[in-house]
């Protein structure tokens, strides 16, 4: 045993005597870590926890090790830690979807992720998840400038400050593959000023992908916040719409329609003309105003409010004329639906429109006679003949004045992509239920179901199947009608995508915590909380996070800027730390903070062009004030010194979220997807062109589209799938 010591002393002295370089422990957990880097791996090697030193002076051959470092390191061996595994094989894209599941294993009963490592999570008590639209990977790839000195503007390669210097990339930066599935890892001198931050909170930024089709993107929030049920083993494979799934995920609770009446935000969402009852202020009239004009939309244009009201309270039926439990809540309710034909003057012209009552008794079915002269009936969409619009005299001004009689303050009107009707007949409204809104699509905005396909699967009939002889207006308003009645029969949830999924709210909520008590076999009072109410919630985000996606959560925070979200944040994860301050007025947050928070950051998304609404008006005046001042309008690109300094204000934005977030908690930031204005453009375009189709000849259509163009929007919505995310336990 002694010889054998002997004989690793001597070869080690004659090493070292040679002069051969041995790789220290740090260099060595260096590469293990998957840190490539020669810079960042002669630090390991020089740092204090793998510096020998001499012990003493006749020779050098025996050495001291300083493991001070490495007791510190044990005694944080059960701090929990998400980190890349770099062995780890990587077969695809990491998908919002695996955010979601990573969110689901920390908190609740998700399985284990296999893109990233996780250690000792049962001690991670919180997840905090932010989105930020406008990062994209390449502002970290410096294939976009954030160099504020430069006069260039903020799209191409990236160029050197010097406007005589060739336009060259740095010679290191982080290189980003857009077909590479694994992360990379953080590195500050390599990023761009306004970007460093990052890399003191995370170790890597990886790509993200989010769902979509070959031609478009499916929504973001949809993917993150909305959890799939399992398929029952039991379930036939059919073709066409499968019926919906009753039980186990709603109840039936008879709801009044008042309750699905459209807000204005999602009016403003689906293309709605505003009523003036809506706009409180003088520069929300002014700024709808101009909206209009814009659009078509104005009095010049022919277009006409009804009723004519100046507040929507005028609409509410006092509660002594309401009988009890009645759904309709005193209130006329109406469904119409417009069938359109082609003219010289207009693509798409008002022929036919059909008014039905609740209980489906036509009120109005008259045909209108358009402007002009008639290029195309229609017939196998509209169900219009030459010979029945040949005695019809009636005008659309005319119409105008008998639907002043039949809208009320009082009445509320039905249909599917109302605003389509609205827009036929030049009607701005308030009161709007509209089906394609309270039976979103499953896959999320902006998709919208078609009416045959919600009658298929929620009414089971067979509509809009008369062949050649086109549609029938009071048939399609009839379905309308129903899918109405049946979802206020069967309550809000009825129809959405809670038949097929949940939110991951309500998900959450029902996952106990663990019984953590005291040696007196007592539970804490925040533990006592947690135990009645399961896993807590919360939405922070610009507008009313209470409808839609922030409607299951245990509380919402509503923001009109970046710096509320911040507060937001803050706010919902300290909470009150009492019963008492719990049960103060305007109280809404459970004691301790809530276990899992998602929040969004939309200042940058707005400045570069990908979301133009705000909801309300000082935020709206604010953030036309910024557009303004960086040259950032509509088919203009921005400044590069505009663009830095949104992204510093993000970036600060979001280590002041870091820095507050208490420990043992992981911090989730992804971008949600890439630019997304090419293919919006291309999407448009194509929309287009398939209604020229239906109206023109080949040769006439003012728009071509080919396999150039299919191929380009291919592209353009691979980009805007392509997101970035970064994911760490603080």
């Amino acid at each position: 045993m002694s010889g054998d010591s002997h004989s690793r002393g001597q070869k080690r002295k004659l090493d070292q005597q040679e002069g051969r370089e041995l790789l220290s422990t740090g260099a060595t957990l260096a590469r293990l870590n998957g840190d490539s880097d020669p810079d960042s791996i002669k630090n390991a090697a020089d740092s204090p926890a793998a510096t020998t030193q001499g012990a003493s002076d006749d020779g050098g051959e025996w050495t001291t090790v300083d493991r001070s470092s490495k007791r510190q390191k044990k005694a944080n061996q059960n701090y929990p830690q998400i980190i890349h595994a770099p062995t780890a094989r990587l077969q695809s894209f990491v998908k919002i979807s695996d955010l979601q599941n990573l969110v689901l294993y920390l908190l609740a009963d998700g399985s284990g992720p296999q893109w990233i490592s996780v250690r000792h999570k049962k001690d991670i008590e919180r997840v905090v998840c932010l989105m930020v639209p406008g990062l994209e990977a390449d502002m970290f790839n410096a294939n976009i400038s954030l160099d504020p000195s430069q006069d260039t503007v903020a799209k191409g390669p990236f160029q050197q400050a010097n406007a005589g210097a060739e336009a060259t990339p740095p010679s290191k930066k982080l290189k980003i593959t857009p077909d590479d599935y694994y992360p990379v890892k953080l590195v500050a001198p390599k990023l761009p000023a306004p970007l460093q931050p990052f890399a003191e909170m995370f170790p890597h930024i990886w790509p993200v992908k989010t769902p979509g089709e070959f031609n478009r993107m499916h929504s973001p929030l949809q993917a993150l916040l909305t959890s799939p049920l399992p398929k029952a083993k039991d379930e036939k494979k059919i073709k066409g719409p499968k019926p919906p799934r009753e039980g186990a995920r709603w109840q039936n609770q008879r709801t009044p329609i008042t309750e699905f009446l459209a807000t204005r935000e999602e009016l403003m969402d689906n293309g709605y003309a505003i009523h003036p009852a809506y706009l409180r202020t003088d520069a929300e009239r002014a700024a709808e105003k101009a909206r209009r004009h814009k659009f078509c939309q104005s009095e010049e244009d022919g277009w006409i409010n009804l009723p004519e009201i100046s507040s929507l309270d005028e609409g509410i039926v006092p509660s002594e004329e309401i009988e009890q439990g009645s759904i309709l809540q005193g209130r006329n309710v109406l469904t119409v639906d417009c069938e359109m034909i082609s003219t010289t003057e207009e693509k798409f012209a008002l022929a036919r429109v059909s008014f039905i009552d609740w209980d489906g008794n036509i009120v109005l079915d008259e045909l209108v006679k358009p402007p002009g002269t008639v290029k195309d009936y229609l017939t196998q969409y509209s169900g219009i003949t030459k010979e029945m619009m040949e005695p019809v005299t009636q005008t659309l001004a005319e119409l105008q004045a008998k639907l002043k009689d039949v809208l009320t303050p009082r009445t509320i009107l039905l249909g599917h992509s109302l605003d389509s009707d609205l827009r036929a007949l030049r009607i701005s409204f308030p009161f709007i239920v509209d089906t394609t809104l309270i039976y979103p699509h499953p896959k999320g905005p902006p998709q919208k179901s078609s009416l045959k396909w919600l009658s298929q699967k929620y009414l089971s009939r067979e509509i809009q199947n008369r062949g050649p002889q086109g549609h029938d207006s009071v048939e399609d308003a009839k379905a309308c009608l129903d899918l109405v009645k049946q979802k206020c029969e069967k309550g809000k949830t009825w129809g959405t995508s809670e038949a097929t999924s949940e939110s991951i709210f309500k998900r959450l909520s029902r996952v106990g915590v663990e019984d953590e008590k005291d040696e007196g076999g007592m539970l804490s009072e925040e533990k006592e909380v947690q135990a009645k109410t399961g896993r807590t919630g919360a939405v922070v985000d610009w507008g009313d996070p209470k409808r839609g996606f922030g409607a299951a959560a245990t509380c919402t925070v509503a923001c009109e800027s970046d710096a509320d979200v911040v507060a937001g944040v803050q706010h919902v994860l300290a909470g009150p730390q009492t019963t008492e301050e719990a049960d103060a007025p305007g109280q809404h947050i459970p004691v301790g903070g809530c276990d899992f928070v998602w929040a969004r950051f939309r200042e940058l998304e707005a400045l570069r062009g990908w979301w133009t609404r705000t909801t309300s008006a000082d935020a709206a005046a604010r953030l036309a004030n910024t557009l303004a001042d960086n040259n950032a309008s509509e088919g203009q690109e921005i400044s590069t010194s505009a663009l830095a300094d949104a992204v510093t204000r993000t970036t600060v934005s979001v280590k002041a979220i870091y820095d507050s977030l208490p420990p043992k908690t992981a911090f989730i930031v992804y971008s949600g997807g890439g630019d997304p204005t090419e293919m919006r453009r291309l999407q448009s375009m194509q929309q287009q062109y398939k209604r020229d189709f239906q109206t023109m000849k080949w040769d006439e259509l003012p728009i071509k589209w080919t396999d150039v163009e299919e191929q380009e929007l291919k592209k353009a919505a691979m980009k805007a799938r392509s997101g970035v995310g970064f994911v760490v336990c603080k």
